[in-house]
């Protein structure tokens, strides 16, 4: 799932860090995705927010307890944390970062705290000293962010700034570093907007980057025929099957499938797209499948904003939204999915017509009138998983229980 899992959290008295927070960021509109993962972890562009955030500012990242089903290995209270010689960034967890943001965090010191120009605290700078106990932080100055701030606070967000992530993790990714050396048998148009890191196999396809960067991950295999219209990211290990188009805005994570036509959409990781059929402006969770021949619609007939279903009631999403398939979710041969549907966690969807604009997690076929038997649920996890050299662990396990008893 998106759980992410480490040992326990070993201390220095070195050891500066970034400790995420989803207190204030309601992570529970981002439904299904912040069921089975922190806010910090949700895919935007190549990277999840928590790995841009590290790589930007060189350090190790954490999350902040919150007495929930969420709190796992890497899961801190600040109290304990931070030590007598070092600080930490509190940090948003839904904050995407950019290089005008990191210069002004980096400009903080200890005991001041970025504000927008609503005046909403975004990013703490805390040492030891500023640290009262477990629940209070004593800080003395707000500094204000002038520039505007990317959040991602609704499913749809992740599509509406995926393009610009992409080309913001493009230049993060491939700055001072060369592209692996790309066949003569593609056409290219715009080669310096398009990196290969080592491992790729390539050959015979078309790739235009003019519109924005293109990256392909490690071992990455991308087969003959496929057309890649940038941005565009494709993580490690992930395969483009043959006469794939993707379209700008499209992220494929790692050790995904993709197949068919795909446009402004994201793939998290470990999912399967793999035929003929049409994704887009979607955003499909981890281990899930899409049957053969499964498309879904992004535009109403009539052409007005589409209304999704959020735990706070209906919200408009635009002129454009598809599908958000939540983590271990899958889909019949020829399923044709409504404009706007939220699919929630570990549903076997199948089923005549369209599907519901909802269904409920653990659904058993598309109206949500029957729940998938926990065992069996387990079982078909296990085998999906196994087809890519994984398995549950038990830290994902008690995360799908909990979700199962209480969603």
């Amino acid at each position: 799932t998106g759980v992410q899992t480490c040992a326990l959290p070993i201390f220095t008295n070195t050891m500066n860090k970034i400790i995420f927070t989803e207190e204030f960021c309601q992570p529970e509109n981002l439904f299904p995705f912040t069921l089975t993962r922190q806010m910090q972890d949700l895919r935007v562009g190549t990277l999840t927010i928590r790995e841009k955030w590290e790589k930007m500012l060189k350090l190790p990242s954490y999350d902040k307890k919150e007495d929930d089903y969420k709190d796992l290995g890497r899961s801190v209270n600040i109290d304990e944390a931070v030590q007598s010689r070092d600080f930490c960034y509190i940090v948003h967890g839904n904050l995407l970062p950019d290089a005008q943001l990191i210069r002004a965090v980096k400009a903080l010191k200890s005991g001041e705290f970025l504000t927008t120009s609503s005046g909403t605290g975004i990013i703490y700078k805390v040492s030891r000293k500023e640290i009262l106990d477990r629940f209070r932080i004593k800080v003395g100055r707000s500094v204000l962010f002038k520039y505007p701030t990317r959040h991602i606070q609704f499913p749809w967000d992740i599509i509406h700034q995926n393009a610009w992530a992409i080309g913001q993790d493009h230049a993060l990714l491939s700055r001072r570093r060369r592209s692996q050396k790309i066949s003569k048998t593609n056409r290219l148009i715009r080669r310096g907007q398009i990196f290969l890191e080592k491992g790729v196999q390539m050959e015979h396809c078309i790739i235009n980057a003019t519109e924005g960067p293109v990256y392909i991950g490690k071992n990455a295999v991308i087969m003959e025929g496929t057309l890649i219209r940038g941005p565009v990211a494709i993580g490690e290990g992930a395969t483009v099957k043959m006469g794939a188009r993707i379209y700008g805005g499209t992220t494929i994570g790692p050790f995904s499938v993709a197949g068919g036509e795909i446009k402004n959409s994201v793939i998290f990781g470990y999912s399967n797209k793999s035929h003929d059929g049409y994704l887009g402006d979607s955003v499909i969770g981890e281990w899930c499948n899409l049957g053969a021949g499964t498309s879904n619609s992004n535009l109403k007939n009539n052409a007005r904003n589409v209304r999704v279903w959020t735990s706070s009631g209906e919200l408009n999403a635009g002129p454009k939204c598809g599908v958000m398939m939540g983590d271990h979710s899958r889909t019949a041969i020829n399923t044709s999915i409504n404009t706007g549907t939220v699919i929630g966690v570990g549903c076997n969807v199948f089923g005549n017509g369209l599907t519901p604009r909802y269904i409920p997690n653990f659904s058993w076929g598309s109206e949500g009138v029957q729940k998938y038997e926990w065992d069996k649920l387990l079982d078909d996890i296990s085998g999906w998983m196994k087809m890519k050299g994984q398995e549950l662990n038990e830290e994902e396990k008690g995360i799908l229980q909990y979700i199962y008893r209480k969603f």
